[in-house]
């Protein structure tokens, strides 16, 4: 079965699905219950993409391909759209977006991937009448993990100019946040500003914020994404942590913190694998 044979099935599935004689779960749900499940399983594809492992890329694409599908054919029973206006206005702004690929004056084909993001958002503005935004950080989606969009913001800044010469300044930058931060915990610790607890907190959590933005804009800077990084290390975490607590086990010992120093010597044995 071709591409369009398998989508033309997909949605005669969805279609079945959503019947008034079909699933009930798949009955009762709207765009805005489907919301997290998106979400999830986005991020269930980008860590089957970095496991390179192509039979689960394929099962959370497909879960993918499910969602995009009923969220377009809720509209579609509703007749605010169809599926069909969805991929249609897809294609032409991928055909009007690229007019160094399908124009008919094709022009210098030897673009930089810079200079193609340019003309996109150029297009943008001249043929699809989208307004300018008043800043180039408005471009940036509020909605994106605070993670990602600490990256895309700083990303912006630095096409401007607005960025560190060299890896120098940012490393430093990262050792003056960590030293403010340090000063904000010592302080609240104090037993002086107890009365003042809550703004202490806050500054604590300013100091922390200032932290990490640095050390994404150090990952920015040698040309790592933040969240594939951390998210490599929360699996690594994961595994190490997972072994510590099969070894507690089997010498019938306690998760505990006073059993920290065996828990350490586990920790240290799961690092050697």
């Amino acid at each position: 079965m071709g591409e369009k044979e398998s989508f033309s099935r997909l949605c005669e599935i969805v279609e079945r699905l959503r019947a008034p004689d079909g699933c009930p779960w798949d009955k009762e749900q709207t765009p805005e219950t489907l919301r997290g499940d998106l979400i999830e399983e986005t991020y269930e594809c980008v860590e089957a993409i970095d496991e390179k492992d192509p039979a689960h890329i394929k099962e959370e694409l497909g879960d993918i391909f499910l969602l995009v599908t009923m969220i377009a054919y809720m509209h579609q029973q509703e007749g605010v759209f169809t599926i069909a206006d969805v991929l249609n206005n897809l294609s032409e702004k991928l055909i009007r977006r690229h007019p160094h690929v399908f124009g008919d004056d094709k022009g210098d084909k030897a673009l930089t991937s810079d200079e193609v993001l340019v003309n996109w958002a150029k297009i943008k503005v001249e043929q699809e009448g989208r307004k300018p935004k008043d800043s180039v950080l408005d471009e940036v989606s509020r909605g994106l993990p605070p993670l990602d969009r600490a990256w895309k913001l700083q990303k912006k800044a630095a096409k401007l100019g607005f960025d560190w010469p060299d890896l120098k300044g940012v490393i430093g930058k990262i050792e003056e946040e960590l030293g403010e931060t340090i000063e904000a915990v010592e302080t609240k610790k104090s037993p002086d500003n107890v009365a003042n607890a809550d703004a202490e907190q806050e500054a604590v959590e300013e100091e922390l914020g200032d932290l990490l933005f640095s050390v994404v804009n150090l990952c920015r800077y040698l040309k790592v994404e933040p969240s594939v990084a951390l998210q490599k290390t929360n699996i690594k975490f994961t595994n190490r942590f997972k072994y510590v607590e099969k070894k507690m086990k089997e010498t019938n010992q306690e998760m505990k913190q006073g059993n920290l120093a065996v828990m350490d010597k586990f920790w240290e044995e799961a690092k050697s694998l």
